[in-house]
C-alpha cells in the first residue's frame, strides 16, 4: 500500500501502536490529486472537489487507523469534518477498520470487530458508506471476498463489493475501465451478484476518471458490453446525486445519454438520497439531481427509497449464493417504480 499523508489531517492519538499503522500505511496526498490519477478534469471546480472528496476519505482513513474505537473515532470525523463531507471520511474510516480487523486476525486470539462496532454503534447512519470503505481492502490486502462479505449484513455486503470496483477503477481505470477488466478474485459464492457489484462500483469511479463530464461517460459507458451498462449507470447517478459537481442542466444531459439507462441512473441517486439523508448529510446538490433524476427532492427520493426496503422479505440469513439477493430486489423496485412514474 502507498505510504499516504493527506492534507486533511486529523488529531493524533497517543498510541504507539496507531502512530505505527498511520506511517506505515498511510495514504499520501498524491494519490488523490486528479492530475496524478490521470483523470480528465476539464473544469477546475469539479476537480477541487473531487480532490477534496479523495483528501477527506484519506483523512477519516486515518484516523482509523491512529485510534479505532468507535466511539471516539465518531466523535473525531464529526468534530473535525465539516457537514457535508462526513459521508466521505466515514467510507475512509470503514476501509482503516477493516484493515486493522484484518491485521488482528493474524494474531493469536479473537478480537472484537472494531468494522462491527462502528457499524452497530455510532457510525451506523452512515452504514452504507462505511461497508464501500470496508470494501477497498479487498483489493489492498491479500484476503478472499467471502470472510468480509459474511460478516455483513446482506443489505451492507454488496456496497463493499460496490468499494472494490470503486477502487478499480479509481487506481488503475486504464485497465479497469479501457481495458474492461475484472479481477479474478470475484468468483466463488454467489460469483454472478459479486461481479454485478463490482460494476457498480466501477460505474461510480467513472465519474471520478472522467471528471463529472457527462458525454464522456457515457461514450465510456458505450463502449461495455450492454449486460454490465445498467449496473454502470446505477454507479454514476450515485456518484452524481452523493459525490456533486453538476448544475441541473448537466444532470439533464447525462439522463439524455443513458437513454434506455435511465432508470438505473435514477435508482443510483435514489440510493446516493438515501445515503446522504439517514446520514444528516442533505445537501443541495442531491436534491438537484434527485429532482432531475428521480423527479422529487432529495429527502423524497430517500423516503421512497426506504418504503421500498421495508416492504421487502428480510433474509438475515440470505446466503452468498444465492442467484438475486434482496438487495438486487430492492434495487429494482426502485428502478420500477421511478420508471412507472416517469412513463405517467
Amino acid at each position: 500500500m502507498n505510504t499516504l499523508r493527506a492534507t486533511a489531517t486529523l488529531p493524533m492519538s497517543s498510541s504507539l501502536s496507531g502512530r505505527f499503522r498511520r506511517a506505515l500505511l498511510g495514504i499520501s496526498t498524491g494519490a488523490t490529486r486528479t492530475e496524478r490519477r490521470g483523470f480528465r478534469v476539464a473544469v477546475p471546480a469539479v476537480g477541487e472537489r473531487l480532490e477534496r472528496i479523495g483528501t477527506t476519505f484519506a483523512a477519516g482513513y486515518h484516523a482509523a487507523l491512529v485510534d479505532p474505537r468507535a466511539e471516539p473515532l465518531a466523535d473525531r470525523l464529526h468534530a473535525e469534518v465539516p457537514a457535508g463531507w462526513r459521508g466521505f471520511a466515514f467510507e475512509g474510516a470503514g476501509m482503516g477498520l477493516a484493515l486493522v480487523d484484518f491485521l488482528a486476525s493474524l494474531g493469536p486470539g479473537r478480537r472484537p470487530s472494531r468494522l462491527a462496532e462502528l457499524l452497530e454503534g455510532p457510525g451506523h447512519r452512515h452504514r452504507y458508506l462505511v461497508a464501500v470503505g470496508a470494501g477497498w481492502t479487498l483489493a489492498r490486502l491479500p484476503r478472499r471476498t467471502a470472510p468480509l462479505l459474511a460478516s455483513l449484513e446482506p443489505q451492507l455486503r454488496w456496497l463493499a463489493l460496490d468499494g472494490y470496483g470503486f477502487h478499480h477503477g479509481y487506481f488503475g481505470w486504464r485497465r479497469a475501465v479501457v481495458r474492461q477488466h475484472r479481477p479474478g478474485r470475484l468468483a466463488g459464492p454467489g460469483a454472478a451478484y459479486v461481479r454485478r457489484a463490482f460494476d457498480q462500483g466501477l460505474g461510480r469511479s467513472l465519474w471520478f476518471v472522467e471528471g463529472a463530464d457527462p458525454q464522456r461517460i457515457a461514450g465510456r459507458i458505450a463502449a461495455f458490453p450492454a449486460a454490465r451498462r445498467g449496473d454502470l449507470w446505477s454507479g454514476v447517478g450515485l456518484a452524481c446525486a452523493y459525490a456533486g459537481g453538476l448544475e441541473a442542466e448537466g444532470v439533464g444531459r447525462l439522463r439524455t445519454l443513458a437513454d434506455g439507462w435511465a432508470g438505473d441512473l435514477a435508482q443510483g441517486a435514489a440510493f446516493a438520497a438515501k445515503a446522504r439523508i439517514d446520514g444528516g448529510e442533505a445537501v443541495p446538490h442531491l436534491d438537484t439531481a434527485c429532482t432531475v433524476l428521480c423527479g422529487r427532492p432529495g429527502a423524497a427520493a430517500a423516503a421512497l427509497t426506504t418504503r421500498l426496503e421495508r416492504e421487502l422479505d428480510a433474509r438475515p440469513d440470505e446466503p452468498l449464493e444465492v442467484a438475486v439477493p434482496l438487495y438486487e430486489d430492492w434495487r429494482r423496485r426502485v428502478r420500477d417504480v421511478l420508471a412507472a412514474e416517469e412513463t405517467r
